[in-house]
């Protein structure tokens, strides 16, 4: 029966992709100030690592292949991927289970995974205006020019990595069908997500030993590896791999995520039983 509905839903669904990005646009347009924080927090986090690595520096001209020029670069990507992959596919699901809500998702003409993607990029629309073009501004104050190496390659990575985020994101959130309330142990997966994929620091300072096992997980996939595409180079645990061959490693995890993603919510749904709607 449940394969049933997803089928329908899923050939309802084209249709109102365009509208649910609309809606979400309008939505947030309204409440862009809260948005607009980001540019009194994000300046003060990169002068607070603009100070921390250029007294690095002093010290070495190179930290693990960086030279505070190259590392500079690297933080200003990670962070501009960072506010265009952002969603809060996990919080809303976990809060629509709590409530009962969900139910009601069920009997709509789309798929709650499509529904909620497409918010995402209406969302994140709106974000590239808010965000992401003002902080670019502020990074070229420094002289730094975020201009992928390989842009094509840099764009598909990109992609990837918006899409690989949310497919994360949204299985963290079914971890809700188990245990309803999960707000402590999402946190802490996210902060675990965040330091795994090199948000804070780029993967190749880890030990060597910490690297390999980071290889494995598909974090890196979400801002290291496109934050190396940008650089036009890709190196971890020892591994160098052309940035045609990281890319297509790239696109298989976000195929490997979807069906884990899929495996996981056909496991969560059955568990699902309305309460509080």
């Amino acid at each position: 029966m449940q394969a049933l509905i997803e089928r329908q839903q899923t050939k309802k669904a084209p249709p109102l992709f365009k509208a649910v990005i609309q809606s979400t646009y309008k939505e947030n347009f309204a409440f862009r100030s809260s948005m607009a924080v980001s540019l009194i927090v994000q300046p003060i986090y990169f002068l607070v690592n603009y100070f921390i690595w250029q007294a690095v520096f002093q010290v070495n001209d190179t930290v693990s292949g960086f030279t505070l020029k190259t590392m500079l670069y690297y933080f200003a990507v990670s962070s501009l991927l960072g506010f265009l992959n952002w969603d809060n596919a996990d919080g809303s699901l976990q809060w629509l289970v709590q409530t009962g809500r969900f139910i009601t998702y069920q009997l709509r003409p789309v798929h709650y995974l499509y529904y909620s993607f497409f918010q995402k990029v209406g969302h994140r629309i709106l974000a590239f205006w808010v965000e992401i073009l003002p902080i670019i501004g502020f990074y070229l104050l420094f002289k730094i020019y975020p201009i992928p190496v390989m842009p094509i390659w840099a764009l598909v990575s990109v992609s990837l990595s918006f899409v690989l985020s949310f497919l994360i994101n949204y299985i963290i959130g079914t971890i809700a069908f188990w245990l309803v309330k999960t707000d402590g142990l999402r946190r802490a997966i996210m902060v675990i997500k965040d330091v795994c994929s090199g948000i804070f620091l780029p993967l190749t300072l880890f030990p060597s030993i910490i690297q390999k096992f980071l290889f494995i997980l598909p974090f890196q996939f979400i801002s290291y590896v496109p934050a190396r595409v940008f650089m036009g180079s890709y190196e971890l645990a020892g591994i160098k791999l052309s940035i045609p061959q990281i890319v297509g490693l790239q696109a298989l995890m976000v195929v490997v995520t979807f069906f884990l993603n899929r495996l996981v919510w056909h496991l969560g749904i059955k568990r699902f039983t309305g309460v509080g709607a």
